[in-house]
């Protein structure tokens, strides 16, 4: 390779590295959202003008760097809860982030492979090719849905409106078509890249004009008021036995100053209860004493273990009144390396090397508690990021969502920020309020639309009461799912077989 073309190739590193950076950036905190409406530019012209091999490596750096940067956050919790020594707690995140690349080194391959025949061709198919990849990516082994790129727009609610007929790969597809368009008018003679501008303007003016008209329709009547608290306990605290009388009693404080307000629920974070509360009799009687006396039921998070040999524990929500617990929702999606450990036979080892790592067996029934005070679901953590999960229960008669989270694994990095900036997209989805409780952060309520109508920032000691509308129709995506996905899929797929046998012939 000569000096010209190492430097061409160097100056090609550079711009794909700082292209990966600003997508990350995109995300929350810095929240760049602009930024994704340009960045998969470059490389996109890449895969057009490179070969499959070459495209895809350049891909698989691109996703790489992104998700190294996006998921930057873990290194708190390694370095924090682990005994890996640092700088060697990178290990785990640049494993993940190489796994998550490999999806964008694939989109890279398919875009060249489709290009060697046409690029106007991989030009009109990188976008369903990229919102494969994301479904691909968030379903397959347990599935990680985390950095899909529309989530990137959560605050942009014009923009995330279509949610509620594609999901939130409807958004990713239409800014992967702007990027697409932009490449087109480096690559392509004026009259292609002036057709692809075009469209793409159609797709984006489409998408705005829907949200700004689905932002002035009025919401249906039906509320109810709803309680959440965020005690902020650090996670070395939280299950300490010296500490358990204080968790309780900050618990039971917020609870009768969030009763003061004659809310029609009050909701505890994920895992709030220092003990196991089907196994605490006195706990059992404070909670439903206090419930009775502040007319109001409790949702509280808890652990539970069942009688069997060996026992079993389960990520537990119980609703409680003065008559006891009157409904329960056992966690169905657990955390791979933080609830259970894939392939246990082979890797159990790992538990030895980091506190988080539990051992939980995980639910098997997708419960909506009927109420107090109206029918409503839970989602336990980041069970929320997964919108089939969410859909089921919506699906099963769900008229509110609740989210109980304990993020203080993550500290104060951008971990609960970005956690958080995906249930707006549950919101749309379904045009169904999201309320979420967490135990340091960040707890807040979501209206239909997607809007951040209240939250608190990390480490906050207080109450939230809302007036929460509920749901009362059924959307798009309520009804057929990831159709938008399965769409991406069949096109990607028919237009790699289109290519194969162009090739053959």
């Amino acid at each position: 390779m000569g000096l010209l073309s190492l430097r061409r190739e160097l100056f090609r590193a550079a711009v794909l590295v700082a292209g990966a950076f600003g997508m990350a950036l995109a995300f929350p905190r810095t929240d760049w959202a602009g930024a994704v409406w340009v960045v998969l530019t470059p490389m996109l012209v890449t895969a057009l003008r490179r070969p499959v091999r070459t495209a895809f490596g350049w891909g698989w750096l691109f996703g790489t760097v992104f998700f190294l940067v996006l998921l930057r956050w873990l290194d708190f919790t390694f370095r924090t809860y682990s005994t890996i020594p640092w700088p060697l707690t990178w290990a785990p995140t640049l494993a993940l982030a190489a796994y998550c690349g490999l999806y964008v080194g694939a989109f890279g391959a398919g875009v060249a492979w489709l290009a060697r025949r046409s690029a106007v061709w991989a030009l009109c198919a990188s976008p369903f090719l990229w919102v494969g990849g994301e479904w691909v990516r968030g379903h397959l082994f347990g599935g990680f849905p985390w950095g899909i790129l529309g989530y990137s727009q959560y605050l942009r609610l014009p923009v995330i409106q279509i949610a509620e007929l594609g999901g939130v790969y409807a958004i990713s597809l239409v800014i992967v078509a702007v990027n697409a368009a932009l490449a087109g008018c480096l690559v392509l003679s004026w009259r292609p890249a002036l057709g692809g501008v075009v469209l793409a303007g159609a797709v984006l003016g489409g998408t705005l004009a829907f949200g700004v008209w689905r932002l002035g329709v009025p919401v249906p009547p039906g509320e109810v008021t709803v309680a959440i608290m965020q005690p902020s306990i650090e996670q070395p605290l939280k299950f300490e036995p010296g500490y358990a009388a204080t968790t309780l009693a900050i618990y039971l404080s917020l609870t009768r100053r969030a009763g003061a307000e004659h809310p029609d629920l009050i909701v505890w974070p994920e895992t709030a209860i220092p003990t196991v509360l089907r196994r605490d009799a006195e706990l059992l009687r404070t909670l439903g004493t206090l419930s009775g006396a502040l007319h109001v039921p409790l949702l509280v998070g808890s652990i539970d273990v069942d009688g069997a040999t060996p026992p079993k524990l389960r990520n537990t929500a119980f609703l409680l009144t003065e008559h006891g617990i009157i409904g329960r929702y056992d966690k169905i999606h657990l955390v791979p390396f933080g609830e259970f450990v894939p392939l246990a036979g082979l890797i159990g080892f790992v538990r030895g090397w980091a506190e988080f790592i539990a051992e939980l067996e995980p639910g098997s029934r997708r419960s909506v508690f009927s109420g107090p005070p109206a029918p409503f679901a839970v989602v336990i953590c980041y069970e929320g990021i997964f919108p089939e999960l969410v859909r089921e229960f919506v699906r099963g008669g769900a008229r509110l969502i609740v989210n109980m989270t304990n993020d203080a694994w993550f500290g104060r990095t951008s971990g609960p920020w970005q956690h958080l900036a995906m249930y707006p997209f549950r919101a749309v989805e379904h045009r169904v309020a999201v309320v979420r409780a967490a135990n340091t952060g960040v707890s807040a309520f979501i209206a239909p639309t997607g809007q951040i109508v209240r939250r608190v920032s990390l480490y906050e000691r207080t109450t939230m009461v809302e007036r929460v509308p509920l749901r009362t129709a059924e959307t798009v995506y309520s009804r057929f799912g990831d159709w938008l996905a399965y769409m991406a899929l069949a096109v990607s797929g028919a237009s790699l077989a289109a290519r194969a046998r162009n090739r053959a012939a």
